[in-house]
C-alpha cells in the first residue's frame, strides 16, 4: 500500500532504540520509553498560505528527525502498526544531520 500525506503532514517510521544499558542490562518493553526519533517515509507537498501558494516542506523523504514524544497518530500500513506515525510538520523538532 502507498500513502501520500496531505498538506503539511509527514509519515515517520520510528527508529528502534537500544534496549540495553551501558552496563549490559536489557530493559523490558514496559521500562523502555518510546523512541522520539525516526525517518521520514513520506511527506505532503506543504501548507497553503492565505494567497493559496504552497509553502514547501522543511523535510524530505529519508531525513532523520526528532519529534515530540506523544506526537501524531499511529498508522497501520502492511502490518507495521507500532512503528509508523502520521504527524504534522509542526510536531517535528529537528532534522538530525550527519
Amino acid at each position: 500500500m502507498k500513502i501520500r500525506p496531505l498538506h503539511d503532514r509527514v509519515l515517520v517510521k520510528r527508529v528502534e532504540e537500544e534496549r540495553k544499558t551501558a552496563f549490559g542490562i536489557v530493559l523490558p518493553d514496559s521500562a523502555a520509553e518510546k523512541p522520539n526519533r525516526g525517518e521520514v517515509v513520506a511527506a505532503g507537498p506543504g501548507k497553503s498560505n492565505e494567497k493559496g501558494e504552497i509553502r514547501p516542506m522543511g523535510v524530505k523523504v529519508g531525513d532523520k528527525v526528532l519529534f515530540n514524544q506523544y506526537a501524531g497518530t499511529k498508522v497501520k500500513v502492511d502490518g507495521e502498526e507500532e512503528l509508523l506515525i502520521m504527524m504534522g510538520e509542526d510536531d517535528l523538532l529537528a532534522v538530525i544531520e550527519g
